[in-house]
């Protein structure tokens, strides 16, 4: 094996220890990312679909709307496919990031997996 192939191996190893000591309670849509393996621009793109939304969210609700499913089908259509959906609401939620966006995602989940 390659130097180059012997970090890699160390560095994946590495990782593998971090994802135990990663308190999932505490950071639940970080070890979420480390597990779908997801690159900084991907967790970047997530950020800033969330970041749009959250603005659009509030914008609406400042226009009086009460139906917020139209965002909840963009996000899971712009989601990355490595993460679930409903794990990464919950996560993001936990993670108190995004409070109010993912309490209403969260809630509209609830709503449809009960029709």
């Amino acid at each position: 094996m390659g130097a180059l192939e012997e970090r890699i191996a160390k560095l994946e190893y590495y990782q593998s220890l971090l994802m135990e000591m990663i308190d999932e309670t505490k950071k639940p849509f970080y070890h979420l990312v480390i597990q779908a393996n997801l690159t900084k621009e991907e967790v970047d793109e997530v950020i800033e679909l969330c970041e749009h939304l959250s603005k659009e969210y509030e914008k609406q609700k400042e226009e009086g709307l009460t139906i917020f499913t139209p965002l909840l089908l963009h996000f899971a259509g712009m989601l990355n496919p490595n993460l679930p959906l409903e794990k990464t609401v919950d996560a993001l939620l936990k993670q108190q990031m995004f409070v109010p966006l993912m309490t209403e995602f969260q809630k509209l989940i609830k709503e449809i997996k009960h029709l």
